[in-house]
């Protein structure tokens, strides 16, 4: 072990904190060290890994295509991702419906979900011919420079500035400020419908009809990031379904590739695309991710687990409210995406917990964060929890 974390902090850019540990195996919603420990990943890999790890027919799509085409870009086309474009067309329609406002069946493909609020802000510029973007404070959505300038949080922001130049931030759950933060100006208004990285903050329904209503009032877009959010992390499919908002654009990443690095800005067909040559992206929709991500939602369907986010998570909120701590301000989430505010900094709680096995995520200096698989076992979940009550007490 010593030798993988010097070569890696050795040679490795710094802007990632490491933990002691070199990880070897994944399977199912169990990851091991090195060492031979064996952890319950409550982290689900920061999200990405809704299916838990390896799991056997997203490996098998992988290993398929991986032996007839890794990559071709999009000059020509390919099997694989006309068929990802269909079906992911198909789930938004289905999920979010077909109104009046069109489908939302016109999609960029990346490879991660910043990449994704790039296209998504670039695209509100094209179609708008404005330049000013409204984002939320406490909001996060990436660390590139345009979704960075979307990000409220200074200590991401400081180091960078001058960011991208005609972005602001208003309060988050605050309707009459929202409103009046959009202008004729207003190229498009960009929120996330639960804040991740923020603290795990819910958006309240008011909220985000808010925002519809004043984007439809000037002509902006309505950019919902669902990079965490989505594909079943919430209980439903996407998280703004559960307001009944609709956007006009919805970014997407994390569990959308299956593990692969995959991103999509999709948005509704009305709004028509990019000319020849305005966007673009080198890797996005390979056949190997494309594969990958087909899968996914397979198998998110077929064994309803949006579904069982929702009733697993319904349990784990209520478990977690009931920890009889003071140590603990607030337990809130939504489906399987559920925060702890605690009294107190989250990194010794996080270290205790890795001590009895059990991995998570911060949210912040003070929240714990817990993203577990939509497949974890309950006998697994419920020993994280036992876990949790004994390092909070």
């Amino acid at each position: 072990m010593a030798e993988i974390a010097d070569l890696e902090d050795r040679h490795g850019s710094g802007g990632v904190a490491r933990r002691p540990v070199v990880m070897v195996r994944g399977e199912g919603a169990r990851l091991w060290d090195a060492g031979g420990k064996e952890y319950i990943d409550c982290s689900a890999a920061h999200g990405w890994a809704a299916l838990g790890h390896a799991h056997p027919e997203v490996t098998a799509a992988i290993r398929d295509q991986a032996g007839l085409l890794v990559h071709h870009t999009e000059s020509s086309y390919t099997e694989q991702r006309a068929r990802w474009f269909a079906e992911l067309a198909e789930l938004l329609a289905s999920s979010l419906g077909r109104t009046e406002r069109g489908t939302m069946s016109r999609i960029h493909p990346c490879n991660s979900g910043a990449e994704a609020v790039e296209a998504a802000i670039k695209l509100a510029r094209y179609v708008t011919k404005r330049t000013e973007i409204v984002a939320a404070q406490g909001g996060f959505h990436g660390r590139t420079l345009g979704a960075l300038s979307a990000t409220a949080s200074r200590k991401y922001r400081d180091p960078f500035e001058p960011l991208v130049p005609g972005f602001s931030h208003v309060p988050f759950n605050h309707p009459a400020a929202l409103r009046s933060g959009v202008t004729e100006r207003t190229a498009a208004v960009i929120l996330e419908v639960v804040q991740g990285e923020g603290g795990v903050h819910l958006a309240i329904p008011a909220y985000l009809h808010a925002a519809r209503e004043a984007c439809d009032a000037v002509g902006a877009l309505l950019i919902l990031d669902e990079i965490q959010t989505g594909l079943g992390r919430t209980g439903r499919w996407f998280a703004c379904e559960h307001s009944g908002v609709a956007p006009d654009v919805v970014v997407l990443g994390k569990a959308l590739g299956g593990g692969i690095p995959m991103g999509a800005a999709v948005w509704r067909a009305g709004l028509g695309g990019f000319e020849a040559g305005a966007h673009g992206s080198t890797f996005g929709g390979n056949p190997l991710a494309c594969a990958a991500s087909r899968a996914t939602p397979r198998v998110l369907a077929r064994d309803r687990l949006p579904d069982r986010a929702a009733l697993l998570g319904t349990w784990l909120l209520d478990e977690l409210r009931g920890l009889a701590s003071r140590r603990v301000r607030e337990v809130r989430g939504l489906g399987l995406m559920v925060g702890v505010e605690l009294r107190e900094k989250v990194t010794p709680v996080l270290k205790a917990l890795m001590e009895r096995g059990v991995w998570a995520l911060p949210a912040g200096a003070n929240v714990l964060r817990l993203l577990p698989p939509l497949t974890i076992p309950e006998a697994d979940l419920e020993s994280a929890c036992r876990a949790i009550r004994e390092v909070l007490g």
